[in-house]
């Protein structure tokens, strides 16, 4: 029997007054970088590496292209960091009883139940609750948050620790270096191969708060792990910010499958980096779900780093009055032999702006690498925007680089079609738009792809009777 998982953005529009025993107070600055470190009880090298993120976010800024200027992130007015200061749980009872009511009420115990390996629960700044199969912890898979990764495994942590993401990559990627909290570590031993998926549930609750996680992965040799997150927020009048960071390493021979859901309120700035490391005969897959904010920023990248390496990005965005979805994708083919692919499908509603940004690189020195993208967008209104920005960077003329891009409206003629057979004009939008995102809804499991179904409808729902003439494109 399937779970009922609710996307609506309404299923996340709630939360419960909270008392935290820790605060490092809104703004940033050396002393709050002290404080969590201190909190933490984190070693030496560590809280120099927070001080060196945070000089460099002091003197960076961000690229002239972006849909935000760093001024608008007023960061004297967001707490960095609030805790309970309470351990995460691992027996649900034991959770503190306003986090409890939260994920109660989100259903997380009863997807954890149904159909997931291990659950990690944060709220705010540190993981509540984090459970893994007693089977899985016996062939030495772990599944624990990055403070616990810190602490108790360093030496397989430490290694990797912003190796894929360098603290000057850029403004948020240093901003999530200085002040990170929570996020998950996985490390998957050689040949384990894990059929359920891991989870992890990141939810804000505090009004004028930066959430900051930091996941980092490690899949070795010949293993295989699927990773689900979602993530909600309560609609608030002032802006939130989310900033995480997420490094994947793919060992030779290892498979990793990166799913998000993301259902922000459209008061968070979702300005997140995600890049993987694919070695040889790795493979690589996100699978990407951007619902919700005011604005996302996030283009994962996979680094084909071995011969035989292959990565894929499948991205779904929907923009809705008052949204920007700015995602995309990164390929950067460092051997030869390897793969890529980046399927990017979008849908503007209203005055929804929605814009893809894609960069595929091959060098000098690679060979028989093959490359091929695709971005399709359908424009509800005569307000929605799309915009295309593919970049290919490709050195040498013993590779294949192939890459399209298409803009629609929903025709009359379809519209007609379908009315013609009695169905309502809400009903036959749905329809039309749930089968230009069905390739990509497939790669979802089968629980979540009927949700994404009936979120969309709900979205034809609410756009339904709009005008849908002389929609923009910029391309």
């Amino acid at each position: 029997m399937a779970v009922d998982i609710d996307f609506s953005s309404s299923s996340g529009d709630f939360s419960y007054a909270t008392t935290y025993a820790h605060d490092a107070g809104c703004g940033l600055g050396e002393e709050t970088v002290r404080y969590i470190s201190k909190l933490k009880e984190e070693p030496e090298w560590l809280l120099q590496f927070r001080l060196r993120a945070l000089k460099v976010f002091e003197r960076m800024d961000l690229p002239k292209w972006a849909p935000l200027k760093k001024a608008q992130l007023d960061i004297s007015k967001l707490h960095c960091y609030l805790s309970q200061g309470e351990r995460p749980k691992t027996d649900w009872e034991d959770v503190p009883q306003e986090v409890k009511q939260t994920f109660d009420r989100l259903g997380i115990p009863e997807k954890e139940r149904k159909f997931f390996a291990g659950v990690e629960a944060q709220f705010d700044s540190e993981m509540a609750y984090a459970n893994l199969q007693e089977s899985l912890r016996a062939q030495g898979v772990i599944f624990v948050n990055s403070t616990e990764g810190l602490l108790h495994y360093e030496k397989c942590f430490r290694p990797f620790f912003g190796t894929v993401i360098p603290v000057g990559d850029n403004l948020f990627s240093a901003l999530n270096g200085a002040v990170f909290s929570g996020g998950s570590f996985i490390y998957v031993p050689e040949g384990v191969k894990v059929k359920q998926p891991l989870q992890a549930y990141f939810r804000i609750n505090a009004e004028r708060f930066g959430q900051f996680e930091r996941t980092l992965i490690i899949i070795d040799k010949d293993a295989e792990v699927t990773y689900l997150e979602g993530c909600t927020a309560p609609k608030f009048d002032s802006d939130t910010l989310h900033a995480a960071v997420v490094e994947i390493v793919a060992l030779p021979g290892a498979k990793m499958r990166y799913i998000t859901v993301q259902n922000w309120s459209n008061n968070v700035y979702n300005l997140v980096t995600k890049r993987a490391i694919a070695h040889e005969n790795a493979e690589m897959r996100w699978i990407d779900c951007n619902i919700g904010s005011k604005l996302t920023m996030k283009y994962p990248a996979v680094i084909l780093e071995g011969e035989g390496a292959s990565g894929s990005v499948l991205s779904i965005s929907v923009a809705r009055d008052g949204q920007r979805q700015d995602t995309g994708a990164r390929m950067i083919h460092r051997a030869s032999n390897t793969r890529s692919r980046i399927v990017a499908k979008s849908l503007s509603i209203g005055d929804g702006d929605s814009t893809y940004r894609g960069t595929i690189s091959m060098g000098r020195d690679v060979e028989n690498c093959r490359s091929y993208s695709r971005c399709d967008a359908i424009l509800m209104d005569d307000k929605s925007i799309s915009r295309t920005f593919p970049h290919i960077d490709c050195r040498n003329d013993r590779c294949i680089v192939e890459h399209e891009a298409a803009v629609s409206k929903i025709s009359s003629e379809q519209l007609f079609y379908l009315r013609q057979r009695g169905i309502g004009e809400s009903q036959a939008l749905s329809l039309i738009v749930n089968g230009f995102f069905d390739e990509l809804i497939r790669e979802f499991p089968m629980e979540y792809g009927v949700e994404l179904k009936r979120l969309i409808e709900m979205e034809m729902d609410a756009g339904a009777g709009r005008k849908r003439e002389g929609a923009r494109n910029v391309c």
